[in-house]
């Protein structure tokens, strides 16, 4: 068996450089959204798609009694989008707040500066007892305004983040 080196694995994902996405959800009448950069999709026939989502998160925990998410692909004019997301708590802030949003059939906080889209029905969480959690979905609908080039994880590296990332949430 090898051994990791974190040099090398940073060195890796730094060179991937992530596209970064909004996620957002509701539950129970209460909204939440996130800066994430852990997501793919994961099967053609049938469209499914994973998100995985940090367990320090406050999302995190209203995705534990979510059934559907949106998933807004940042464009790299969305900066400012991603700080509103990727820098604030949902359960202290409501990152809506400033913002145009309108809501899907589900329930599904939609921004509108955020046309890039896809919405998502939960299949699955799985949970590898790492620090996020892949919730493992099936795309209800999807939404483009054309091609465009993604806000990177490079292009937010000066994002301070809401909560340390070893804040990992005990219960949902």
């Amino acid at each position: 068996m090898t051994s990791l080196d974190d040099n090398a694995f940073d060195t890796l994902m730094t060179s991937v450089d992530q596209p970064l996405v909004v996620v957002t959800t509701a539950a129970e009448g209460e909204r939440a959204g996130c800066l994430v950069g852990f997501h793919a999709q994961s099967s053609i026939d049938s469209e499914h798609y994973c998100v995985w989502l940090s367990k320090a998160n406050h999302t995190y925990r209203m995705a534990l009694r979510a059934k559907h998410f949106a998933v807004h692909f940042l464009t790299d004019g969305d900066l400012e989008l991603a700080e509103v997301f990727g820098t604030q708590c949902s359960a202290e802030t409501d990152k809506f707040a400033d913002l145009a949003v309108d809501t899907d059939e589900t329930g599904v906080p939609l921004l509108r500066s955020a046309p890039n889209r896809i919405v998502l029905e939960r299949i699955a969480a799985l949970d590898d007892g790492g620090d996020h959690v892949c919730m493992t979905t099936r795309v209800v609908s999807a939404h483009s305004a054309g091609p465009f080039t993604p806000l990177r994880v490079s292009d937010a590296d000066g994002l301070e983040p809401g909560h340390p990332a070893q804040a990992r949430a005990v219960r949902p």
